[in-house]
């Protein structure tokens, strides 16, 4: 079995969001694929199946399945462009959150992902212990999303992961309006066996939609203030999502491993 080893939303190895990805004939149990994301170590690794014209797209985690991922989704569209369909400009994905669009645009890979809805929750004294700074929001769709008083807290936060997972939400991000970006954020997943996600696609499908009704645009530029970081080209359309970013390949490997 071929892996690729792809860091997505970067414009060079060692930057963005490190996916794997596996191109298959077929899927192997879950428990395979589950034991080869926790043996990857990486955030997510995406296993991609041809389905008719399309392919079908699963994510799983070191912590299991998930029903939406961003970088692993364009790690896999790079690997499919440039590997698989080298003449394709589109490729659609059938995954556990709907069909997901890819489109070739140049150098930059855009997606169309479904935003998430969000409603406004209380500021809690267990957020402001989790995060070690009291946030001044909190909004909730599938994950926890703080928004922060200042841009300058959030790159140096250094959360309590054992008090993060006692807070709702899938993932748990924090946010603040950015001065050379439209917004700055960080993505933590304790609950996934993942400490911090470096640059996360499905959590701006909950901070695009948050900062674009704020700033009263559609087209956001956004910043993840990770330790690798990264830069996500994000627009609105609708109750949709587009994230447009560049990816890079780091290493093909084989798994010496029975399907």
């Amino acid at each position: 079995m071929k892996c690729y080893h792809v860091d997505a939303f970067a414009e060079k190895v060692f930057e963005g969001n490190p996916a794997a990805v596996c191109v298959l004939d077929k899927y192997p149990s879950d428990e395979l694929m589950l034991k080869i994301a926790i043996e990857n170590n990486l955030s997510e690794t995406a296993f991609a199946v041809k389905e008719g014209e399309n392919y079908h797209l699963r994510w799983f985690t070191p912590g299991g399945e998930i029903d939406l991922c961003g970088h692993a989704t364009l790690g896999t569209s790079y690997v499919l462009f440039n590997f698989f369909e080298k003449d394709a400009t589109s490729i659609t994905f059938n995954t556990m959150s709907g069909p997901l669009t890819v489109v070739r645009k140049g150098d930059l890979l855009e997606m169309d992902f479904p935003a998430y809805e969000l409603k406004e929750v209380p500021v809690t004294d267990l957020m402001e212990e989790a995060l070690g700074v009291r946030p001044v929001e909190a909004w909730l769709g599938r994950d926890l999303v703080c928004v922060l008083e200042k841009e300058e807290d959030v790159a140096p936060l250094k959360p309590d992961h054992s008090k993060l997972v006692e807070l709702d939400g899938l993932l748990q991000h924090i946010t603040a309006k950015g001065t050379k970006y439209d917004s700055v954020s960080r993505s933590f997943c304790s609950k996934l066996a993942v400490p911090e996600d470096p640059v996360c696609g499905s959590g701006h499908c909950h901070i695009v939609p948050l900062w674009a009704k704020k700033l009263g645009k559609d087209e956001i530029i956004a910043r993840q203030s990770s330790a690798r970081g990264g830069t996500l080209h994000c627009s609105m359309n609708g109750d949709r999502v587009t994230l447009a970013g560049s990816a890079v390949l780091y290493s093909i490997a084989d798994l010496f491993i029975e399907e």
